[in-house]
């Protein structure tokens, strides 16, 4: 994709455009910026580059040069335009580099290979009733070191650390889970960034599942077109994330955008009840429980199954409750931060996503609107992988993005 800086249309996307600066001692950073913009827009030419970062044709020149000769760049076929030499487009090479994303759920663990280009290239996964974090650790390091196998001796020095998506609190909401306590003080004592770290010898940096999952929305998703987001995952349970400004935003304890948790009603005075929670509601655990109290099998929660006989009942009316408690989360959000848009993603079908994206947006239409915009309704490009993918994400950024602050400076307050 290629941005005209005179054309008006382009205004929306200049944010979108890493700048270089041709002044010594900003090399590598300057390589960072090549990097980022052919990953924003495809493969492009060096004349193409030099307009897009401002940096000068003779900049671009010899920082590709260097970036094909590591490995990073491919040159594409050359591309004959109606004057001139034909140009060649430079692309990232998916072998330029590794990383391994995980994502430790509390049904299941998925583990993912991921080259240069954020495409998933391995992936193995290991479902279970509790997540026992023994269990966890060994899984994760079994099957880290059975990808740097297979990667080989040269893939392995291309692989970049790895991403780990979790749940901040692990042994949380014991009581709707049927959690063993014996787990919850077992995830007190683990430190699983540390362990994984130590038993791989990779670098390893850990994130909020469902904030790792905006981060692969933010990156590879509609975070390319919208600016300030409210990023909703449904799961067992829902979750999200907030970005503001392009910017992924954690807060002071790293649960910015944890929308499970928004009360769906006034706390009474005269009641030592707390109202319920949106996760209480909106969640995949809740749909299961619906299944299970009619003697359905619970699976189909998050499948097509979910919409045909006998489970479609059931189905429906948690999309109405779901869309209903999700449309107050909606507006809430929307009046307090002014949102461009709200992304729904989830671990289930596209088209159950697509009937709670309607339910959602039916409700909103109850709401008044007066005093505050109503944010634009979209669902999420990425799917069920999304955590595991932002996790992986995690470390090609580190060490390729020019602007670390995009999602890891709140990994590392």
């Amino acid at each position: 994709m290629s941005i005209d800086p005179d054309h008006p249309a382009d205004a929306d996307n200049d944010r979108l455009r890493p700048r270089g600066s041709s002044q010594g001692g900003l090399r590598q950073y300057n390589e960072r910026v090549i990097l980022q913009a052919i990953r924003l827009h495809g493969a492009l030419p060096s004349a193409e580059l030099a307009r897009l970062t401002h940096l000068t044709a003779q900049a671009v020149s010899l920082i590709t040069k260097s970036l094909l000769d590591d490995g990073l760049l491919l040159k594409g076929a050359p591309q004959r335009g109606k004057v001139g030499q034909p140009s060649v487009p430079l692309a990232l090479n998916p072998d330029g580099a590794y990383s391994i994303g995980v994502k430790v759920g509390r049904r299941n663990l998925d583990v993912l290979l991921v080259d240069f280009e954020g495409r998933v290239r391995e992936r193995s996964s290991r479902d279970y009733d509790f997540p026992d974090p023994a269990l966890v650790l060994a899984e994760i390091v079994l099957r880290v070191q059975g990808l740097t196998r297979r990667l080989g001796d040269a893939g392995r020095e291309r692989l970049q650390g790895i991403g780990i998506a979790a749940p901040l609190s692990m042994g949380g909401w014991q009581s709707l889970l049927g959690f063993p306590q014996t787990l919850v003080d077992a995830w007190d004592r683990t430190d699983l960034r540390t362990e994984v770290e130590r038993q791989t010898g990779l670098e390893v940096t850990l994130l909020k599942d469902t904030a790792a999952a905006c981060v692969a929305e933010l990156v590879a998703g509609r975070g390319r077109s919208v600016k300030s987001f409210l990023y909703v995952f449904v799961d067992t349970f829902i979750g999200g994330g907030l970005v503001i400004d392009s910017h992924l935003r954690a807060g002071l304890h790293g649960n910015a955008g944890a929308i499970g948790s928004l009360p769906l009603g006034l706390a009474a005075a005269d009641s030592s009840e707390p109202p319920p929670q949106l996760l209480s509601v909106a969640s995949l655990l809740t749909l299961e429980a619906r299944y299970r109290q009619a003697g359905l099998e619970v699976s189909a929660a998050g499948n097509e199954r979910a919409l045909e006989a006998p489970w479609l009942p059931h189905t429906s009316a948690w999309l109405r409750e779901a869309g209903t408690a999700i449309a107050l989360a909606t507006n809430s959000a929307a009046c307090l931060l002014d949102l461009d848009g709200v992304i729904i993603d989830g671990n289930l079908a596209r088209p159950l996503l697509a009937a709670l994206l309607r339910e959602v947006d039916a409700a909103l239409s109850r709401y008044s609107w007066e005093g505050v915009v109503r944010p634009e309704l979209m669902p999420g490009t990425i799917g069920s992988d999304a955590r595991a993918i932002g996790g992986g994400l995690l470390p090609l950024y580190a060490n390729f993005a020019p602007d670390r602050d995009l999602f890891l400076k709140v990994v590392e307050t």
